[in-house]
């Protein structure tokens, strides 16, 4: 898929931040785009503000997009809207505090929606995609998933493995017209970092984008077919820096939290 224009199109986490932005942007290039969140009026806000572009138009699905269930009343309601889902777009996602110490809960939903979430919908989408030879999965992964986060090892952990189901079925299925993309930001102004996190604004602020800027990424990356859409290009340095001297890498970030833990504001 070189542009979404016709396409059908879902975005899950679309009530606010990069699946707002994404949902908007695909409605504006002429998408028909079915918007997925939790949150019912913020997702329903979000369609009304997309508008309509020629042939795109949105509509407001809320359901949960990370249980066995909720994946699945979800794609049968994009079905029945589209008639088929040529792009889905995995972009829910959570972030919880802490490490080993962290609650089962916390563990338990980060990775149902940031890995589970993902893996139902492929279960569901693949084969039809595979049948008819053509398939787009996007998978809002994070630079956590290719290198590290200080705070949350929940998030790390959880977006390592995104990253990895999304290597894992890019390299199983390419040749059967599957293509998988994954996005992978380091710090955007979305609501999961909104600027009152005096570590998180100490650690990513400085580079911090808007999800806007994200949605442009996702569009020139559709456009070439990248797997890594990395919305910062100096994410790339980092990723074969660290694959290059994990000791030196280690130690990098083992400063940065030393500093964190020094003056958390």
């Amino acid at each position: 898929m070189k542009s979404v224009a016709g396409a059908g199109v879902v975005v899950t986490g679309a009530g606010s931040g990069i699946g707002a932005a994404l949902a908007r942007r695909f409605v504006a290039e002429g998408a028909r785009v079915v918007l997925n969140d939790l949150n019912a009026a913020s997702v329903t806000a979000v369609a009304e503000s997309c508008g309509q572009a020629g042939a795109g138009r949105a509509i407001a699905v809320p359901a949960d997009a990370a249980s066995e269930d909720g994946v699945a009343a979800l794609i049968g309601s994009a079905r029945a809207e589209l008639g088929e889902i040529d792009l889905y777009c995995a972009n829910a996602g959570i972030a919880r505090r802490g490490g080993p110490e962290a609650s089962e809960a916390d563990w338990s939903d980060s990775w149902n929606v940031n890995v589970m979430a993902h893996v139902r919908a492929a279960r569901l989408l693949l084969p039809a995609w595979l049948e008819r030879g053509s398939g787009h999965l996007i998978c809002t992964v994070s630079a956590a998933g290719l290198l590290a986060t200080p705070g949350s090892a929940s998030y790390s952990v959880t977006k390592h493995g995104a990253l990895a189901f999304a290597e894992w079925l890019s390299l199983t299925h390419r040749h059967r017209g599957l293509t998988v993309q994954a996005i992978c930001p380091m710090g955007v102004r979305t609501g999961m970092f909104d600027g009152t996190d005096p570590q998180m604004e100490k650690l990513l602020g400085a580079d911090a984008i808007m999800p806007d800027d994200v949605a442009d990424a996702v569009m020139a990356g559709i456009a070439d077919g990248r797997f890594l859409i990395l919305p910062h290009p100096d994410v790339a340095r980092m990723y074969a820096g660290r694959a290059a001297e994990p000791d030196r890498w280690l130690a990098g970030l083992n400063k940065i939290q030393q500093s964190l833990e020094e003056d958390p504001a």
